[in-house]
């Protein structure tokens, strides 16, 4: 049985996708859920992923990619866009979230509740999107593992014009802002990049014990 390590170790950023490849609904499933459960500040999720099969608007946005094909060759496009109106509100909804799931008064979360609402009245809107992105990398890491495990290939993509995914998929009227892009599929065999070796900093490079 392959162990996370194996598994992380397999996966790569794929550069060609199998286009004639699609994820099954229930492993489709599996990484939403995956995405759902993923770990973020205070638990807010202050973030949407809207997921793109549409080939014709994925052609759009390759577009807007660089003509990178792994838009409309993968089986599935996920693009995290970040909450730009993130406010009393969305602390509002959380808590009465959490109040419903765990059986816990409004009341008893009032401290919770403020701690928060002190934290983002604080920032500015421009930290205030800075912040609601990072959270979106920290679902895509969760993406990224979870698919390892299912043996499906991601490619995590910065390299896009977030102003023209935002107009072409609307966000702007919703309040939201392309932050990363993950495209997911099964790769071509003909991807010379799978077979290279994964090229890493050692532990001792990269960590440091203090």
């Amino acid at each position: 049985m392959s162990t996370l390590l194996d598994n992380l170790n397999w996966r790569y950023a794929t550069k060609k996708f199998d286009a004639t490849k699609k994820i099954s609904e229930a492993d489709l499933n599996t990484l939403k859920e995956a995405v759902r459960l993923s770990a973020s500040s205070y638990g807010l999720q202050p973030f949407k992923v809207i997921i793109v099969e549409n080939p014709e608007l994925r052609e759009k946005l390759k577009a807007e990619a660089w003509g990178q094909t792994q838009i409309t060759d993968a089986s599935h496009l996920f693009i995290f866009a970040n909450d730009l109106n993130l406010d009393s509100k969305s602390v509002e909804a959380y808590i009465k979230n959490i109040s419903e799931t765990r059986g816990v008064p409004t009341d008893a979360l009032g401290g919770f509740a403020d701690m928060m609402n002190g934290v983002i009245s604080n920032l500015s809107q421009e930290a205030k999107n800075v912040w609601t992105s990072k959270q979106t990398y920290i679902a895509l890491g969760t993406l990224l593992s979870a698919a390892a495990e299912l043996k499906i290939d991601t490619t995590p993509m910065e390299g896009f014009s977030p102003a023209a995914f935002n107009e072409i998929l609307g966000f702007d009227k919703l309040g939201l802002n392309a932050a990363v892009v993950a495209t997911i599929g099964y790769r071509h065999d003909e991807d010379d990049a799978q077979h290279y070796k994964k090229v890493r900093k050692s532990q001792d490079e990269l960590f440091i014990t203090l």
